[in-house]
């Protein structure tokens, strides 16, 4: 009750800094982790008997088998409720009713105590009986064995019989010595195993203030992580605040700058185009020029008087209609210049769009620090008001008076031990008589057990099948003797080891049936929760006990199972009924002064113009430049044909065939000479104007592509840009204020989830009570029925088995020891008047008695005589 109390005076004072339930925190915090440091306790909270346990079973299920019955609840509220005193008014009728319940409930175990009680009175009676008419020589005390064709047989049948039953008994005798030295080495642990259980709940008194300043301490992690937060707010609210602005800002900026981009590109372009253009234009006319007069210095060579003869003359006529192919060779003069678009565009580009861009790209980087020089200030005044907050947490514990309460109960502890260890030595000392009872009923046993075994070991090696009754060995007598003794002090002491027998065994099976295994299915708590029972006013005992409401449904079976699994005094106990600790943890309470802080936090962004008026109406005239209204189309057919009509290679190739038919002169040689030259115009003005033309070609296709669209793509960025700079113009303040808000809700959730972890901990775990669960079991589970029953029923199965097992070995062993003992007559037979003697009978002859009665019986102190005389004479004698 003093612990409770301190426990109580605990959360009463923690309400200064803890008020309406918490509400749960929207996410857990990263890097934000409680957990009390764990205890080690000495004692185990589980019991392995080892090997033994296997035997311990049997008995269980033995007992299981002689009392099926279960537990009696009803019987034992009964009578607990007539505080176990029957005596009075026991002739009521209830009473005599609960007495046959009680014996009806204990039938098992009163039959067989009576069966043992019968063995106890019969056994000795039975001995003297037996003792009485073999002095008689009644009862095979007559010192003569008939001859029987049977009796090899019998012999084998009685040995093995006999020998079988030891080996039982023997087994018994060790199930008595275990247990027996099993139940002294475990007495002998109980003041290691007191100890460990007290030792344990001073851990759990020492640990108590430690849980307490630990989870104090422990509002250091949030307030360091709520510092680290607010050193960092310009990457957690200006880095989040332009993340959510990235997405739509930064596309316009960069469809913008690729917009820039191209009209540079589209400018050179063009330039490079033009120049291109003008070259070609110059270079045609050239051409032509040249073609033309190669074509009159050929047609004037053609002339010459040489053409006129019959055999030239073909081949001149030939040359002169080919050479119509000079004519019409490559005009781009047909080709507009692009000097209007490219003036267009240097006027374009006087407006920087890049640095425009740029400008803007940096007043959005520029808002993380931004935040951090408008919130230097507050960050100052907030962690002031964190640091004073933390001052008031630490200075509760001490106002916590909790050492003079767990002084006092220190004290309680200290006086049980004292109370335990002053009867301990005396429990010992009790136990030791009890070992060496135990020890001299086994060793009893033991004793009748080894004459049996000396009796069979020297009659079975002594024994000789050839030898009469009367001439049996030393060693087989001495065997049967033995057997003999085992006989007598079965008789002599069997009934005080059935009485110790019959003694442990109603004192154990009801342990075990009454204590033991309603302790471990729990029913014994089931008993005494309930209601009325321990106390008429408190329906529960338990409740009205600790908490002083009777009424509250408070169970030993619900505080042993919760003790059991470690949790803590408030959820087991049910302390919420005097101190609500979830009413008093109100998370609003504790942050209030946090939330107030956090909202006097004042972030104001500049509006972010992405575009001035100049940018703008870049973009506009860019869209009106008609770069894409160019005619692609006749620039790229234009420099797709050929320069010239024909291959001047392959025409000046042909013109050479042919006046190599001509016969040599000035005609020929003259041919050969615009030969040459139609060869050098092609290779230094056609493939010059060639390489011009697909050069004009590519760059146009190019141009073509980057332009194609271009109103379209420029009124789309001109929408985008307006829709984004109106975005910006009304939802920029509301994203500072949703991300301040966030921000402050993230400060807040650290001390929200540390509450909550508070409240998580006193509820369940802090001063956890397994060590008391466990003291419980090691007082009541390991001590009482694993130390004491077990053992103790252990001991009378295995010392009543050995025990009952001796009236089957009395038998055979009276029946044995008549075939390993030494005879004082024996049987004689005669076959026929002359007195033949057959030393064996033989099955099929019928033998002749030779004087009234048949069998004669030939006294011990005749046998000297008889053994003088002839063999003729005296017959004889045979077994």
């Amino acid at each position: 009750m003093a612990l409770l109390l301190g426990f109580l005076l605990l959360l009463g004072l923690c309400e200064d800094t803890m008020s309406e339930e918490p509400s749960l925190s929207r996410y857990r915090p990263g890097g934000l982790e409680f957990q009390l440091p764990p205890t080690s306790y000495q004692t185990s909270d589980s019991y392995d008997p080892g090997p033994t346990g296997f035997f311990f079973h049997i008995v269980r299920l033995f007992v299981q088998i002689v009392q099926p019955n279960g537990f009696p609840e009803d019987i034992l509220r009964k009578i607990m409720q007539k505080k176990f005193d029957l005596s009075k008014e026991y002739d009521k009728p209830e009473n005599v009713v609960l007495t046959l319940k009680i014996i009806y409930y204990e039938i098992g175990i009163i039959v067989c105590a009576a069966l043992g009680l019968l063995f106890v009175v019969l056994m000795p009676l039975v001995g003297f009986f037996f003792c009485l008419c073999r002095c008689c020589n009644k009862c095979g005390g007559e010192m003569h064995q008939r001859q029987k064709r049977s009796g090899p047989f019998l012999k084998k049948y009685y040995t093995i019989s006999l020998l079988v039953i030891c080996v039982f008994i023997s087994i018994g005798i060790i199930y008595g010595f275990a247990a027996n030295q099993y139940m002294r080495t475990r007495v002998e642990e109980t003041r290691k195993l007191s100890d460990s259980n007290f030792n344990d709940l001073r851990t759990l008194l020492n640990v108590v203030p430690g849980q307490i300043d630990y989870i104090l301490d422990q509002f250091t992690h949030p307030k360091e992580k709520a510092f680290d937060d607010l050193d960092n707010i310009n990457s957690l609210v200006g880095d989040s605040i332009y993340e959510r602005l990235k997405p739509k800002v930064l596309p316009v900026l960069k469809d913008i700058k690729d917009l820039a981009k191209d009209m540079k590109t589209n400018r050179d372009t063009l330039v490079q185009v033009n120049t291109v253009l003008t070259d070609m234009k110059h270079s045609s006319a050239y051409l032509r020029t040249s073609l033309r007069d190669v074509k009159t210095s050929m047609e004037q060579t053609l002339t010459d008087p040489q053409c006129s003869l019959p055999a030239v003359a073909p081949t001149c006529n030939s040359i002169r209609k080919s050479l119509s192919v000079l004519d019409d060779s490559a005009n781009f003069d047909h080709l507009p210049s692009l000097d209007g678009h490219i003036t267009q565009l240097d006027g374009l580009l006087q407006t920087d769009l890049s640095s425009l861009v740029q400008k803007a790209n940096e007043s959005l980087s520029n808002i993380p620090e931004e935040v951090q020089n408008q919130t230097r200030d507050f960050i100052t005044e907030f962690k002031k008001t964190l640091n004073s907050i933390q001052s008031d947490v630490k200075n509760i514990s001490t106002k916590i008076p909790i050492q003079k309460t767990l002084s006092s109960f220190v004290h309680y502890i200290n006086n049980s031990e004292d109370y335990i260890l002053h009867y301990l030595p005396t429990m010992e000392e009790c136990d030791s008589y009890r070992w060496l009872v135990c020890l001299v009923v086994c060793c009893l046993l033991t004793l009748i057990l080894t004459f049996y075994l000396l009796g069979l070991l020297c009659g079975t090696l002594g024994y000789d099948q050839n030898a009469t009754p009367t001439r049996r060995g030393c060693v087989s007598n001495t065997g049967g003797l033995l057997l003999m003794v085992g006989v007598g002090f079965s008789f002599f002491f069997s009934w005080m080891v059935m009485t110790i027998v019959v003694l442990t065994f109603v004192t154990g099976g009801n342990m075990e049936k009454l204590v033991c295994e309603p302790y471990r299915n729990k029913k014994l708590f089931q008993v005494l929760d309930t209601p009325y029972l321990l106390n008429e006013d408190w329906k529960y005992y338990l409740s009205g006990l600790v908490l002083n409401k009777p009424d509250v449904n408070l169970t030993f079976e619900q505080v042993y199972s919760d003790c059991k699994e470690n949790k803590g005094l408030y959820a087991t106990l049910k302390l919420d009924h005097i101190y609500n600790v979830s009413e008093q943890l109100n998370i609003t309470k504790h942050t209030g002064d946090i939330n107030s802080n956090l909202e006097n936090m004042n972030i104001r962004i500049e509006d972010i113009e992405l575009l001035d008026k100049t940018g703008m109406k870049t973009l506009m005239d860019l869209r009106s430049s008609g770069i894409d209204d160019i005619d692609y189309a006749a620039y790229l057919n234009a420099t797709e044909r050929s320069p010239t009509r024909v291959n001047l290679i392959s025409f000046a190739n042909d013109i050479r065939r042919k006046a190599n038919q001509l016969p040599s002169g000035r005609l020929k040689s003259s041919l050969k000479s615009h030969i040459d030259t139609l060869i050098n115009i092609h290779q230094n003005q056609v493939v010059p104007l060639q390489n011009s033309m697909s050069t004009l070609n590519k760059q146009m296709k190019r141009l073509h592509y980057r332009t194609s669209g271009l109103k379209v793509r420029v009124s789309t960025t001109i929408f985008f840009l307006n829709s984004t700079q109106d975005f910006l113009t009304s939802q920029l303040s509301e994203i500072v204020v949703e991300e301040s808000k966030q921000f402050g809700s993230k400060i807040i959730s650290y001390f929200e989830w540390y509450l909550q972890w508070v409240e998580m901990t006193i509820t369940q775990q802090f001063a956890a009570c397994k060590p008391a669960a466990t003291a419980v079991d090691s007082a009541i589970n390991v001590f009482l029925c694993n130390y004491i029953v077990d053992p103790l029923n252990l001991f009378w199965f295995g010392m009543g088995k050995a025990t009952i097992l001796l009236l089957p070995a009395v038998i055979f062993a009276v029946k044995l020891a008549k075939y390993f003992r030494r005879m004082y007559s024996e049987d004689v037979y005669e076959d026929d008047p002359e007195n033949k003697v057959q030393s064996k009978p033989r099955v099929q002859t019928v033998p002749r008695v030779q004087t009234v009665p048949m069998v004669q019986t030939v006294p011990m102190k005749n046998m000297r005589h008889a053994n003088s005389r002839s063999r003729a004479e005296q017959g004889t004698q045979t077994i």
